[in-house]
């Protein structure tokens, strides 16, 4: 893995937020109450008649039509500087049944939602609603907040020396420089609460009393939060895979080290119970102390190979903690371990056949890390709650991660962020949020996913009163359309309104089908369980069937 990509996992600007005050002559609380009206000030906003067209002359998009709309920058002074905000419709494909709007947001925060309908458009949901997609503010063909893009500052380990961790605070700190250097006067106002605003008036502009609303990973907590602010204007909503209202930001981004540590943990335990097929150990501790032995080996000595490019520990670190999570992967990753410690070992050669079509296989999942961008909107909307500024407890932090969940984001997740050197003012505070008035709602959260925490599920369900439902033994970040059973009671619920019992669970993808030793092995559970002679193919299969992208939150 190079050291940018290493940079960029663990240092992130990385599937929030900031806050609500008090908008110009306007109290918060006669805002929530006339949330289906039009605020004072903002009738122009509101008013406008969207102008659709394709979203594109070709492409998938063509299916789309798109309108942009105009919001103010700053909701507080509504008379000043504006920006524009860009929208998709997919209509409802049975008119008779039509109940009004479903908006979309697959997270980030900063990921882009214009597509969002395609991926939804076989769906029962449909047929019932008039599906909208929208880059939030910053994002895309939204007025785009950009930031310079800060090269590496040299390598940063997953599991660092205290003489090492002042480079990971200056690679943050410099992040930071060079995003503030580029984002003009735009940066204070993008945030989650004037997200949400900008949400209500693309409400407003469709001519709807509510909206509907499904949001992913960081999108859950721009639900909580719009639906905090304006009550009266939201209906049915889904928050999938959620993040923790507890955790806003920094514990949202240790939490995800701590739950990829857990992962790889399962993971071992798993290949402990078949040491005749993997030879790792016949316990989850053998196992633990094989691959730490073969870590400290690709330390000293990586294994290289023209075709993958280098194998070092930082990379073993990486990738088993960011795809243990796959359960279906387990059989394909505990052979790449085994191939690994071959090499290592001396008993395979580095450019065998082997070695090579594991490296080929590591590199397909490690490219699934985040993309080189210089979008700022993650880094900005994450700094929309104080971080700590004392050093000492990222080094404090950072050397507990690096022994305990040197896993995937790893130290990373516990060193000093951009957002820790943040340059500017916040304009909201953190939003206190509730459910008071708006329906019960869905909470979606699988047991062993990695980037939104399964904890943050419950307490999100809790804090919202809304039902939870479950993934157990899954890994998978974002279950709707990828879990039948969560995806069959979302449709219920978004379609016919019937919720599901309060706490419901529905299983995951099965493990492998590879016996425990000495146990015997099940029938095939699918035809593409069948073993596959290349560990690249395997890879490539699961990721082309369960759709898996780069993200965080």
């Amino acid at each position: 893995m190079s050291a940018s990509r290493w940079s960029r996992w663990a240092c992130a600007s990385l599937s929030v937020m900031a806050a609500v005050g008090t908008m110009a002559g306007l109290a918060p609380t006669a805002l929530a109450a006339e949330s289906a009206k039009v605020p004072a000030g903002l009738a122009e906003f509101y008013g406008q008649q969207p102008k659709w067209e394709p979203c594109a002359k070709d492409g998938q998009l063509a299916k789309l039509q798109c309108a942009t709309l105009v919001v103010p920058m700053n909701y507080r002074k509504p008379g000043d500087e504006r920006i524009s905000v860009t929208i998709s419709k997919l209509p409802a494909k049975d008119t008779a049944k039509r109940r009004g709007v479903l908006l979309i947001n697959p997270g980030g925060p900063g990921g882009s939602g214009l597509s969002m309908p395609l991926a939804f458009a076989d769906r029962p949901i449909a047929q019932t609603y008039d599906l909208i997609g929208f880059d939030p503010r910053g994002v895309g063909r939204s007025t785009p907040l950009l930031c310079e893009y800060t090269p590496p500052l040299g390598d940063l380990p997953s599991r660092p020396t205290d003489e090492q961790f002042a480079l990971f605070t200056a690679q943050a700190q410099t992040e930071e420089s060079d995003c503030e250097r580029a984002a003009g006067g735009l940066r204070p106002y993008v945030n989650t609460p004037n997200t949400a605003r900008d949400m209500d008036v693309i409400r407003g502009v469709l001519g709807e009393k509510k909206i509907n609303y499904l949001g992913f990973s960081y999108g859950t907590y721009l639900g909580a939060v719009f639906g905090s602010l304006f009550p009266a204007s939201l209906d049915r909503n889904v928050l999938d895979s959620s993040v923790s209202p507890d955790w806003i930001w920094r514990e949202q981004f240790k939490e995800q080290a701590v739950a990829m540590r857990a992962n790889v943990d399962a993971f071992y335990k798993w290949l402990g119970e078949r040491n005749s097929v993997y030879g790792l150990g016949k316990s989850q501790a053998e196992v633990f102390a094989t691959t730490e032995a073969l870590a400290a080996k690709l330390a000293d000595k990586p294994i290289t190979n023209p075709q993958f490019g280098k194998v070092d520990r930082t990379v073993y670190d990486a990738l088993v903690g960011l795809n243990s999570r796959y359960r279906p992967l387990w059989d394909t990753l505990g052979k790449l371990v085994k191939t690994f410690k071959a090499a290592a070992d001396g008993t395979a050669a580095a450019d065998s056949a082997a070695v090579v079509d594991a490296g080929k296989a590591a590199k397909l999942l490690n490219d699934l890390g985040i993309a080189q961008t210089t979008s700022g909107v993650f880094q900005t909307v994450t700094c929309e709650a104080d971080w700590p500024k004392d050093l000492s407890i990222y080094y404090s932090d950072m050397k507990l991660y690096r022994e305990k969940y040197p896993y995937g984001y790893g130290v990373g997740r516990a060193a000093a962020n951009p957002c820790t050197f943040r340059n500017f003012a916040l304009t909201d505070k953190v939003t206190d949020l509730k459910r008071n008035g708006y329906p019960t709602g869905l909470v979606i959260q699988a047991e062993g996913d990695s980037q939104t925490q399964y904890d943050g599920g419950p307490a999100m369900a809790t804090k919202l009163g809304d039902q939870l439902v479950s993934v157990a033994d899954e890994g998978t970040h974002g279950l709707y359309s990828r879990n039948a059973c969560a995806s069959d009671i979302i449709d219920r619920y978004l379609v016919d309104g019937v919720l599901p019992g309060t706490r419901t669970t529905c299983q995951g993808d099965p493990r492998p089908n590879v016996p425990a030793d000495g146990k015997t092995a099940l029938a095939p559970r699918a035809a593409n369980e069948a073993p596959s002679t290349s560990l690249t193919d395997a890879v490539q299969q699961y990721i082309s069937t369960k759709k898996l992208t780069a993200g965080v939150f």
